[in-house]
């Protein structure tokens, strides 16, 4: 499908785009250039073959799992202004 000059003024205008005369015929051959890469895209033969999640077969080095701090939560919430059930309290700030 090949977008017209009417086509590429109508979707400026959705999108709120200033096209002058001379940028109409160079947008629309950019959009219909898209668009028929689109269309090749789409005629490749993919049955078989496994969707990636990553282009590179890389594992990440993850760091362990362990607890580095200890908990001080009641230390913070003694100093917090207002807690309630293990809770911090702010003030209503939207009607």
């Amino acid at each position: 499908m090949a977008l017209e000059r009417s086509d590429v003024e109508k979707i400026a205008h959705l999108a709120r785009l200033g096209l002058n005369e001379a940028e109409v015929p160079r947008t629309t051959e950019t959009l219909n250039n898209i668009l028929g890469l689109i269309d090749a895209m789409q005629a490749v033969d993919t049955d078989g073959i496994e969707p990636l999640a990553h282009p590179l077969e890389a594992t990440q080095r993850l760091r362990a799992d362990r607890v580095t701090e200890q908990n001080q939560r009641e230390a913070y919430q003694a100093i917090a202004p207002a807690v309630e059930n293990g809770l911090y309290l702010v003030p209503k700030v939207i009607e």
